[in-house]
């Protein structure tokens, strides 16, 4: 380089006042993606606002710009949590998430810093900065996902899509994989958008390609398996924790929901997470009622019951079939909720809240059975409530053989809050992932049969006591999703992380092998003669 010349220099980024106020846009766009208003759209916006605000910044300017852009997405995107239990749970959820959002954030700011200096060119700038930028952000989604105590993967960038044309690119790629080529996208035409040189040429090239992709790639096939008649009950019970109701109440309104349906040619009757309340292995009385309704409908029972063995208890599904040592087959929920259905360190929590912890009186113990069972020789997927939230449920089901998936939950905690539709969204994620039809059944709402595709095929009402019967498809063969899922994940997530690192560490020791350069002053010196 001659003197006189600079180094070509990144535009700058937004000044802090900017970069916070774009990190809150970005939070609240976002919000808009997710059920129930579902404009999709909105990631394309809200993404870009999340990462303007991170360029050039350093990195607790960073953490304070990503605990912006946490707090405005998840104070709204979690408020059902207040809708019984007040202020306090709604709050420390929504802090805990948007500080590890905060943390995620250094790193993408670190990639803002280092990468064009390993690759300056348009090649690292639309493809190599992107890339890692959406690794990044694919791993803070891992994190909040597994941290702390087992992590909660509600807002996840790829569910959004579930109602969008780009929701089949998930049966490849899964939803991380679908997350990370929007981001990519977006951070891709943030670098067009910021470097006016690169708007020629093949500086949209990557952007454009990543639209192709995600438009044009159609829904991975499975193979039809014939069919399955399901009949799916919602009592509309009061199963709500501070419903006021009688011992049995919830099982007499399942019963009672039933019974239009009994003379029905059934294969299967399914009732959702907690549809008896009693535990049907210790209680005669409900195990005779159980046996006898088995007979009337001449099909297995799919019933969701807490069940005790010992000291422990567990949020089980139990198939019930007439004439048999019930229950013939139990799955016990992977994934209790922390604060929900449990409470890890309760000494320590205790202190702050003793009210709110003192609720919870039950600790349920993890299940550590595949999630899937045997009807009528058809294997069946099973989730109970947030379990459909976690990858590798889902995943195992599919890999034991799983033809349809039955997911039963229990929403009549939060009636009237949008949780059951954001719930449902996993649920067609899922099917469209898996390319399975799911039976998403709930005590009060939302409850549907959805296709392969995604596509309702049956629903019933919310907040109402009904039934469905539905001929739904089956399926076999495994999706890229659920073949490869699990190791795009870790590509993506880890492999992102351990990508930076190597590029900070290359940066770091440039820095410190490159020699100082002569200070140059407006006077020359001219040697003396000899």
């Amino acid at each position: 380089m001659s003197v006189g010349t600079t180094p070509h220099r990144s535009p700058r980024g937004l000044p802090l006042w900017g970069a916070l106020v774009a990190a809150a846009a970005g939070g609240l766009v976002l919000t808009l993606a997710f059920p129930g208003l579902s404009w999709w759209p909105a990631v394309f916006v809200a993404v870009p606002l999340a990462l303007v605000g991170l360029i050039g910044r350093r990195g607790w300017s960073a953490v304070l710009v990503g605990f912006v852009f946490g707090a405005a997405l998840f104070f709204v995107n979690l408020s059902f949590t207040a809708r019984y239990l007040g202020p306090v749970p709604w709050i420390a959820l929504s802090v805990l998430e948007a500080a590890l959002t905060a943390a995620m954030a250094a790193p993408i700011a670190w990639a803002y810093r280092w990468v064009p200096r390993l690759a300056p060119g348009a090649w690292g700038r639309t493809v190599a900065l992107p890339a890692l930028v959406a690794g990044l952000w694919v791993s803070r989604e891992e994190l909040l996902g597994t941290f702390p105590y087992g992590g909660f993967p509600w807002a996840r960038i790829g569910v959004t899509q579930a109602s969008s044309p780009l929701a089949d690119v998930a049966s490849w790629t899964g939803m991380s994989g679908l997350s990370f080529l929007i981001v990519f996208f977006c951070a891709s035409a943030v670098e067009v958008a910021r470097h006016g040189r690169l708007r020629g040429g093949w500086g949209l090239a990557p952007a454009a390609a990543t639209v192709v992709l995600l438009l044009a790639l159609p829904q991975f096939p499975t193979t039809d398996a014939g069919t399955m008649r399901v009949g799916a009950v919602q009592g509309n019970g009061p199963a709500g924790y501070f419903d006021q109701r009688a011992p049995y109440d919830v099982f007499r309104a399942q019963l009672a929901a039933t019974k239009p349906i009994e003379g029905e040619d059934l294969d299967v009757l399914l009732w959702p997470e907690g549809g008896v309340d009693a535990d049907p292995t210790h209680n005669t009385s409900v195990a005779r009622e159980l046996d006898a309704l088995a007979r009337r409908v001449d099909a297995p029972l799919l019933l969701g019951a807490v069940t005790q063995r010992g000291d422990e208890y567990f949020n089980s599904s139990l198939v019930w079939e007439q004439g048999a040592q019930n229950p013939v087959q139990t799955y016990d929920k992977r994934h209790p909720v922390p604060f929900g259905e449990y409470v890890p360190d309760r000494w320590f929590y205790r202190m702050f809240a003793p009210d709110l912890i003192d609720l919870i009186q039950r600790e349920y113990t993890p299940g550590t059975v595949t999630p899937a069972v045997d009807i009528g020789g058809v294997p069946v997927g099973l989730a109970i409530c947030f379990d459909v939230i976690y990858d590798d449920v889902i995943r195992d089901g599919a890999q034991a053989g799983a033809q349809v998936y039955m997911f039963q939950t229990n929403n009549a905690d939060f009636r009237g809050t949008d949780e059951n539709l954001q719930q449902l969204a996993f649920a067609r994620m899922r099917a469209i992932e898996t390319g399975r039809s799911v039976v998403n059944l709930s005590t009060v709402g939302t409850s549907q049969v959805i296709g392969p595709d995604g596509a309702a095929i049956d629903a019933l009402p919310a907040d109402e006591p009904g039934a469905m019967v539905t001929t739904v498809p089956l399926r076999t063969g495994l999706t890229p999703a659920v073949v490869a899922g699990a190791a795009i994940q870790s590509l993506l997530g880890w492999g992102s992380v351990l990508g930076l690192a190597l590029i900070g560490v290359w940066v770091r020791r440039r820095s410190i092998r490159r020699p100082s350069r002569p200070r140059i002053t407006g006077t020359t010196k001219t040697p003396a003669s000899g």
